[in-house]
């Protein structure tokens, strides 16, 4: 057994997927583009057959949602800002943050799916 068998633990394969990198070596890039799962370019691990779907973006929605709607309703309480002015920044925001982490958590549901082996097509 060399220390290229060894399978990263859990936590790990995560975090390297959180930060867009193969879950394996933790190297390599796991994407190519925004949100195309491509092979490891550096170890070779094969992660573009990963069919992650719908997950990432449900989840990326729940975590955006409980991050902006406490800053609304903290704001609309404390201060009372017009409506044009609420939604100038809400909107933005919401979708900025969107966008920077719906990647990030796709490849965190990546490194999940990796390590337990799953590759999306499973049927109940």
């Amino acid at each position: 057994m060399t220390l290229d068998d060894v399978r990263p633990a859990l936590g790990l394969a995560i975090l390297r997927g959180l930060a867009r990198r193969c879950p394996s070596c933790g190297v390599g890039h796991s994407f190519k583009g925004y949100l195309k799962v491509t092979d490891c370019d550096h170890c070779g691990e094969e992660l573009g057959h990963i069919r992650a779907d719908d997950f990432p973006p449900y989840l990326t929605i729940a975590i955006v949602g409980h991050m902006v709607v406490p800053l609304l309703l903290m704001s609309e309480q404390t201060m009372s800002p017009p409506t044009w002015l609420l939604l100038s920044i809400a909107v933005p925001l919401t979708m900025g943050l969107t966008l920077a982490l719906l990647p990030r958590v796709k490849g965190g549901i990546l490194g999940l799916m990796w390590f337990l082996g799953l590759r999306g097509d499973e049927t109940q």
